[in-house]
Order: C-alpha cells, then sequence, then structure tokens
C-alpha cells in the first residue's frame, strides 16, 4: 500500500509539474513522460496516456525532421 501511495505522489507531483510547464517554459516534454511513466506502473488510464503521449511525439518528431530537411535541403 505505501509503494501504491509513493508511486501516485511521486508520478502526480511529476505529470502535474509537466503539464503546468507546457505554459510556462521549462522541460514539460521531459516531466510528463516520466510522470506518466511512474503513475502506469500502478494505473491502466496513465499506461494509456502515456502511450498516447509516446505516439504523438514521435510524430512530432518526423515532422520536425521533415520541416528541417525541406528548409536544409530545399526539398
Amino acid at each position: 500500500m505505501a509503494r501504491k501511495i509513493a508511486i501516485t505522489i511521486i508520478g502526480s507531483i511529476l505529470t502535474l509539474l509537466g503539464i503546468i510547464l507546457i505554459v510556462l517554459p521549462g522541460p514539460a516534454w521531459l516531466l510528463l513522460p516520466i510522470g506518466l511513466a511512474i503513475l502506469s506502473l500502478e494505473y491502466d488510464w496513465a499506461r494509456k496516456w502515456l502511450k498516447k503521449s509516446q505516439a504523438y511525439m514521435t510524430r512530432s518528431a518526423y515532422w520536425l525532421d521533415k520541416k528541417i530537411r525541406q528548409f536544409r535541403y530545399g526539398h
């Protein structure tokens, strides 16, 4: 029971900080997935959101890479 409470508190704090840092300057892209990964140890809903956020980050990285290549090489 103490493990679940610790995971909930730590994961919630990191996830909330990540959400706040989406609006404020800071490493939201780092804290949000870490918080969700910690919460996913105990909660299925967090595992679902972690997979969604990973898919979104992958798509965003491919999009940005494509834009950089277009800018750099003019394709």
